[in-house]
Parts: structure tokens; C-alpha cells; sequence
């Protein structure tokens, strides 16, 4: 190889690099392979679904009721204070609320099971510690949620109708473009954002910063949660599809945390439904005011059924 033919080669070398280089700084990914990105989507698709239809997942919510304190009779006779689905027993034992703990008792006639083990009486665990105490009869299993300072019975059916008849998600088709590079702009220090929900209630939610991205030539910012650093951003974003494409409530979105650049990728084909969507026994946060984009996203899930909109 002569003299002239390595420094060519150095040169295009160097122009390899520094362009890659460039790439990174200026926050872009290099051009992605269509036909892999959409197998990606595709089976990220897949494992949407297969989670969405478990048998414990969203799709199985029959009944959320709401405790009072003291005593609350439950079972499938409507006179009960938590009323279970026609297939429960009618009378199945008493909830009881007080200064913040839920115990149950069961009655002698009826089984009920925890962890494989017949239950007569026992304490409680809610959602909120990570480990809820789960009960069982048949397909029915139910647990205790605390919302702010209220107390819920959360039931669970594995035969459930929406479960067993759900026939899949329709979607926007991907686009490349809704696979936008975003900057993370932290806050110093972090701070806490206002979430409100279906409810009607508003939660504090934990948030570390923003990210700012591009799009048609203008700039915008989405808040991101996170709980613990190792986790990946979540975020709750409205658009102008929400009512009329999407459902109503938003949409969610998971985001890798930045890389050592300080850029991500806002991939709005993995946009999802909140559990909300589907089912009107969810507890769903929806989008703070800042995240409720002036343009419609047209990627990711659309609505589930004309009656959730």
C-alpha cells in the first residue's frame, strides 16, 4: 500500500470516528436497521400482551370496593358492604378497618386460602409494602390497596370475561420518527411533581428531571418518575389524540435512564395504555398539566373500546 493510499485510509478513518463522535454528542443514535427495529417493537409488543394477560394481571380486575372503619361484611349478596362476584359465596366473612390495619375473618363454612394454607382470620399486608397479602376462593383472588389514606378490597377474577375474551391492543403503525433522541435535564435537586388521578385525588411522585426533545422543529419537556436510580424513567404524557384516538386518560411511557451523554430515546411506538383503559376497577395516575404535549402522537396503542374512552 503506498504512502498516499494509508493516509487516505487514516483520513476516512478519522471522519468514521469523529462522525460517530458527533453522533453521541449531538445526542443522536446511529441509523437503525427498519426491518430489526420493527421485530423489536413487535416482540416488545409481545411481551406487553403476555403481561396484560396473566392471570393475575389487569385484565382479571372485577371489583374494587372501598372500606369503612370498623367492620365490612363481604361476599356476593348485594347487602354486603364489599360485594364479590355472583360466583363468591354469599356471605364470606368480615373485613376489619382500624387505625390503619385491615384483618379478615372468614366464615367457618367457607374456604378461603393463603399461600397454599386454609385461612380462618389474618392480618392484612396492603399493596404499598411491596408484599400484599393475597387471597383465594376458586378463581376469585383478592388484596388490600391503600390510596392515600383509604383502605380497598381489590378482586381478581382468572376467568374474567374481559380476560378470557381479549382479542389484542390495535396500534399506530411504527414509525422511525417516534423514535426521538431526548436530552435529560436533571433537576438540582431532584423534586417531587404533583400527579393527579382517576380518583380525584393528587399524589407527590418523585422527579429526578425532564427530558427535552424535538419535534417538527420545536422544543418540548416531558417530567420523568423515577423511584430508585436503577429504575427506568416513567413518564404520563396526554396528547391531542386522547378521547378521540387514544384513550382519554393518556397514554404511558418507559424510558431508558440517559446514557453516559446525558441523551435517551423517547420511543413513542412502546407508548401503552394505564391499566385504566381497560378495566374501571384501576386507580390509574394520569398526566400532570406539564406533560400534556400540543401535538398529536400518532404511535403506540390506541384506545380499548369505545367504552373507555
Amino acid at each position: 500500500m503506498t504512502r498516499r493510499m494509508q493516509n487516505n485510509s487514516r483520513n476516512l478513518l478519522l471522519v468514521l470516528v469523529v462522525g460517530f463522535g458527533l453522533l453521541l454528542v449531538c445526542g443522536r443514535k446511529p441509523p437503525m436497521d427498519e426491518a430489526v427495529y420493527r421485530q423489536q417493537i413487535a416482540d416488545w409488543h409481545r411481551q406487553r400482551i403476555a403481561e396484560l394477560t396473566r392471570p393475575d394481571g389487569w385484565l382479571t380486575l372485577v371489583g374494587l370496593n372501598w372500606l369503612q372503619d370498623g367492620a365490612n361484611a363481604f361476599g356476593s349478596d348485594s347487602g354486603n358492604a364489599v360485594v364479590f362476584p355472583p360466583k363468591a359465596p354469599p356471605f364470606m366473612g368480615m373485613f376489619y378497618l382500624k387505625n390503619g390495619h385491615v384483618t379478615v375473618k372468614i366464615r367457618p363454612e367457607v374456604t378461603v386460602y393463603h399461600q397454599g394454607q386454609r385461612v380462618d382470620s389474618l392480618a392484612l399486608q396492603p399493596d404499598v409494602t411491596g408484599a400484599p397479602t393475597v387471597l383465594s376462593h376458586g378463581t376469585l383472588h383478592w388484596y388490600i390497596i391503600k390510596r392515600g389514606e383509604r383502605y380497598a378490597a381489590r378482586i381478581k377474577d382468572s376467568e374474567s370475561p374481559l380476560r378470557i375474551r381479549f382479542k389484542g391492543i390495535e396500534r399506530f403503525p411504527v414509525n422511525l420518527r417516534w423514535r426521538i433522541p431526548a436530552r435529560f435535564d436533571p433537576y438540582d435537586p431532584p423534586k417531587t411533581i404533583a400527579v393527579p388521578t382517576v380518583l380525584g385525588t393528587t399524589v407527590s411522585q418523585p422527579c429526578p428531571g425532564r427530558l427535552v426533545f424535538e419535534w417538527e422543529g420545536h422544543t418540548y419537556t416531558l417530567d420523568v418518575i423515577q423511584e430508585n436510580p436503577a429504575d427506568p424513567f416513567f413518564i404520563l404524557f396526554g396528547d391531542r389524540t386522547n378521547s378521540q384516538e387514544t384513550y382519554g386518560g393518556g397514554r404511558f411511557l418507559d424510558v431508558d435512564p440517559p446514557d453516559h451523554s446525558g441523551f435517551t430515546i423517547l420511543d413513542f411506538n412502546k407508548a401503552y395504555n394505564p391499566p385504566c383503559a381497560f378495566t374501571p376497577y384501576a386507580t390509574c395516575p394520569l398526566p400532570p398539566a406539564q406533560n400534556h404535549l400540543p401535538f398529536a402522537v400518532r404511535a403506540g396503542e390506541k384506545s380499548y373500546g369505545k367504552a373507555h374512552d
